[in-house]
């Protein structure tokens, strides 16, 4: 993104109007705003990418079996935890497949419905769907070292670039160890007009939270599995945009998750478990 572009758009730390306080503000709902109707708000979903297809990148159909959950629901609930020692491991496309249905991937086609989308994994406001997943594979195995797009539409990976980054995403992480100790970093990005058109400001909240349903669906796969997982806020945004390609506007990353085995033993994680 433009520098001098953000620079113009943030709010100075110097003001006594506080971001969050003037965003909360705006992004109140009430009586009186105005509401889209319903064919304004079906025209502009059919203008708008219902995901990123990346149709001129190498596409890797993902396998339809997934990893069986060594968990219970309750089990994955009660025992899910913040990683506090990772190390790399190798993940099967099975089991890549398993965390990105569960996160974000088609549960309801909605053919011969009233809808016009089908549903995903989680609630999203208006079923809008802002969210893309992207994620970088450090340790090759059945994936080359890269970075990928999931498309939910196709069950697919999209391969974007090859190589190990993470030593450049280390250095745009408030704590770098985590790139280089994880086996996967998942980034959630958000693309903002897809919630924002119908739902205005209020539609960044709603984007925010739906990134949150989407992180949380991953930690409880990634414990049922036996996996570890940290969430990751502190991260330094215009860096990771730019590794991304993402213009830091229009398109940003909301939230990031690192994924690895936790323990001594560095191990595949395979459907035999």
């Amino acid at each position: 993104m433009n520098q001098q572009l953000w620079q113009d758009i943030r709010i100075p730390t110097d003001t006594e109007d506080l971001a969050w306080e003037v965003l909360h503000e705006n992004s109140k709902a009430s009586r009186y705003n105005p509401i889209t109707p319903p064919e304004v708000v079906r025209a502009r979903m059919n203008e708008l990418l219902e995901t990123l297809s990346f149709d001129q990148y190498p596409s890797i159909p993902l396998p339809t079996s997934f990893t069986p959950m060594q968990l219970s629901l309750t089990e994955a609930i009660t025992n899910r935890t913040t990683a506090r020692s990772m190390q790399p491991c190798l993940l099967t496309l099975e089991n890549i497949a398993t965390l990105f249905h569960y996160a974000y991937g088609i549960n309801r086609s909605n053919q011969e419905t009233v809808f016009p989308r089908p549903f995903r994994m989680v609630p999203s406001g208006g079923a809008l769907y802002p969210l893309e997943l992207f994620f970088h594979n450090a340790q090759g195995g059945e994936l080359s070292a890269g970075l990928y797009h999931y498309n939910p539409l196709k069950h697919a990976l999209s391969f974007l670039r090859y190589g190990d980054d993470s030593r450049h995403l280390s250095q745009a992480m408030v704590q770098g160890n985590l790139a280089l100790d994880a086996s996967m970093m998942i980034f959630i990005t958000a693309m903002f007009e897809r919630s924002t058109f119908k739902y205005g400001d209020r539609g960044y909240r709603f984007t925010c939270i739906e990134a949150g349903h989407v992180a949380q669906n991953i930690n409880l796969v990634c414990t049922a599995m036996g996996l570890g997982c940290v969430n990751i806020g502190g991260y330094y945004d215009r860096q990771i945009d730019s590794l991304l390609g993402l213009d830091g506007l229009i398109q940003s990353t909301i939230y990031m998750i690192a994924i690895g085995q936790t323990g001594e033993d560095t191990a595949t994680v395979t459907s035999d478990v």
